[in-house]
């Protein structure tokens, strides 16, 4: 995806990465041979915007979600510390071709901290790509009720305008000074470390964990849809100073002036949500893909999924395909392109040689529906292709 395509070509994979790729590929003595003829070579898919493994069973067993923590300001929560690696879910995403996913915590202004991990490994630390990777803020957003689909706080009693336009200006206010306080803390902790004679600054855990963030050296990941909360976002991310990602993004593609000005990449989340108000066309939200490309912005395409079906994602992407996005960019909305907003395109995203071999091997289009994966990779590692589906089918298969 990085480059034009390889007719019969050959990748080793070595020490975990690709090693080399391309049509004269000297294969080294040993080597354990797959023959790939008649099917294709692509990178591992990455969905950047998942709760992957902070919950198994969302609306019976509280027990088994760890998506959320108690009040509105919670920084310093990682997701890497929650997450499940050997939820059921992990293994039916990969088997479908997905090697790598972000998963991030929820609820509240500040959620927490997201992290970016591959899908295989026995504990977390194993599967960490990054472990810290980046602060979620759920933008304050002009909620005022009302409408079908829900996406733009649609549904309740319908709020007047101006009500939802204070109560947004109020959040964001809030946010702003979370971020003052924090700034002013840093401050406090700069004087006494240069002069011991002052107050000793009481630690603040939360206050600590916003410094990679509103320092500008981690990036922070903003949830809004409609455009007028995007160009919220967007003037938030230039007042503050900060590293901005947006993810939902609905309507990205009308803000898109102010999105490639601030350089803020789209995370693109709702190829299966419904229009949202009842005069939308039908095919509203599959477009919006092609229409951000058009307009220049940078995105990718992700489930934005609690686990169970972060699988789909080929799908998602083959359906913006459908609705006007072409067919090598929507390949690149789950390889390349989410490498790149994620930072880790160094990485991964591509077949590239140097990178992580996180590989699969296909019989056909890798977003086609129809296609099955029949070799993976993941850190150059040989993955099973089993999940409890594939357990329950073969037990079930010849029953009578």
């Amino acid at each position: 995806v990085s480059g034009a395509t390889i007719e019969n070509g050959t990748i080793i994979i070595q020490n975990g990465k690709i090693a080399a790729v391309g049509t004269n590929v000297q294969i080294p003595a040993g080597a354990e041979k797959i023959d790939g003829k008649g099917m294709s070579v692509f990178p591992g898919m990455i969905d950047a915007g998942t709760n992957m493994g902070l919950a198994e069973i969302t609306l019976a067993v509280n027990g088994s979600v760890d998506l959320t923590e108690a009040g509105t300001m919670n920084a310093n929560a990682k997701a890497i510390k929650g997450i499940h690696p050997h939820s059921a879910h992990v293994n039916v995403t990969r088997v479908n071709g997905i090697t790598t996913v972000m998963s991030a915590p929820n609820g509240g202004l500040i959620s927490g901290q997201a992290a970016i991990i591959n899908l295989n490994g026995s504990t977390p630390d194993e599967m960490a790509v990054v472990r810290e990777y980046a602060l979620v803020i759920n933008f304050p957003r002009i909620a005022v009720g009302g409408g079908f689909g829900g996406g733009f706080g649609g549904g309740g009693a319908a709020v007047d305008f101006n009500e939802a336009v204070r109560r947004r200006d109020t959040q964001v206010e809030e946010l702003k000074k979370i971020f003052r306080n924090a700034e002013s803390y840093f401050r406090a902790k700069d004087a006494y470390a240069k002069d011991k004679s002052l107050p000793y600054p009481t630690t603040d855990q939360k206050l600590e964990a916003l410094a990679p963030f509103i320092k500008g050296e981690k990036p922070i990941i903003f949830t809004a849809d409609r455009e007028r909360d995007i160009r919220g976002v967007a003037k938030f991310v230039a007042e503050m100073k900060v590293k901005g990602i947006l993810m939902g993004g609905q309507e990205a593609w009308k803000a898109a002036d102010d999105l490639k000005k601030n350089n803020i990449p789209v995370i693109y989340t709702h190829i299966y949500s419904l229009p949202v108000r009842d005069d939308d066309d039908y095919d509203y939200l599959f477009a919006a893909p092609s229409k951000m490309a058009a307009a220049g912005v940078k995105f990718c395409i992700s489930t934005g999924d609690v686990g169970p079906e972060v699988r789909d994602l080929p799908y998602h992407a083959g359906l913006a395909g459908a609705f006007g996005l072409s067919k090598e960019d929507a390949l690149k909305s789950v390889t390349l392109y989410a490498a790149e907003i994620l930072g880790v395109a160094d990485k991964m995203g591509s077949l590239d040689v140097g990178k992580v071999a996180n590989v699969v091997v296909a019989d056909g289009e890798l977003l086609e529906a129809r296609t099955n994966i029949k070799y993976m990779f993941i850190n150059g590692r040989m993955i099973p292709l089993t999940s409890r589906h594939t357990e329950l089918f073969d037990s079930f298969k010849d029953r009578k």
